[in-house]
């Protein structure tokens, strides 16, 4: 039984591409890809000579039955045209069928363009959501950032320079303006980190493959001082105050309400 190798290929520069990922695809006679003309270039770079057959997002349903049986026999690789396929490209369906026939499956690491486009921003690395491409139509691209409003994670999209400034108002409406990093052309030439804010990037002109890399939710700390206030005005002792302002939440800590107490005594 054959195996099914996921390979990574370069997102710009073609020598960043794995030793490892060279010798599996010399290694394969078919190499299934998003475009034939695009991997071809990569396949001449490094004198690969195996067979090209396309599998992208529009055939990738009626190439399943195709590649499984292949891997009765032989190995077969899967790559797209930038980066590791799955991520925001053709490969999951085929992973779940794969798997569901027990399949040996060998995803090699390599590109991808969210990785240093994250490094990079300067936010948060600690913690991160992974989203891709929102959907071009607005009402569901609304609904997903209401569904990410909350989220205190670094939040990381890909998008089009055709339809960015679009994303960018509807986050800045839904998110409000937050610190951002927008980087471009990753391992390209004309690679370049924008760290601004949504509100700035609005009205910004871009071009090329883009990745947002956006600020995650601010920690409200919730305030008892208004509620220590408004008992005081009703001329509630200290330590009635205390009992009802621990009642209130959970999240209030008695020594710092106590202290605050304490600090700021009536005239």
């Amino acid at each position: 039984m054959g195996i099914l190798y996921i390979v990574p290929t370069p997102i710009g520069n073609l020598k960043d591409i794995t030793i490892r990922s060279l010798e599996v695809l010399k290694s394969v006679d078919t190499i299934y890809c998003e475009d034939t003309r695009h991997s071809k270039i990569l396949m001449n770079e490094y004198d690969i000579r195996a067979s090209l057959k396309s599998f992208h997002k529009f055939n990738e349903r009626s190439r399943i039955d195709e590649i499984i049986a292949l891997l009765d026999k032989k190995d077969i690789a899967i790559i797209s045209d930038a980066g590791t396929p799955g991520i925001s490209d053709p490969c999951s369906l085929l992973v779940e069928e794969a798997r569901s026939l027990n399949k040996k499956i060998i995803t090699l690491p390599g590109a991808t363009a969210f990785v240093p486009a994250l490094v990079s921003s300067g936010l948060d690395t600690s913690r991160f959501l992974f989203v891709g491409f929102l959907s071009q139509k607005k009402g569901e691209r609304l609904r997903t950032l209401e569904d990410l409003k909350e989220v205190k994670s670094t939040i990381i999209f890909y998008e089009s320079p055709h339809h960015i400034n679009e994303t960018l108002k509807d986050m800045l409406d839904v998110f409000g303006n937050r610190n951002i990093s927008i980087a471009r052309e990753i391992s390209k030439i004309y690679e370049e980190h924008i760290s601004t804010d949504i509100k700035t990037a609005v009205d910004m002109d871009f071009r090329g493959e883009l990745v947002i890399v956006v600020e995650g939710a601010k920690e409200i700390k919730k305030d008892f001082r208004l509620h220590v206030d408004h008992f005081r005005s009703m001329g509630m002792s200290n330590k009635d105050i205390l009992k009802e302002v621990l009642k209130l939440d959970r999240e209030f800590k008695r020594n710092e309400v106590y202290q605050y107490l304490v600090e700021n005594k009536h005239e």
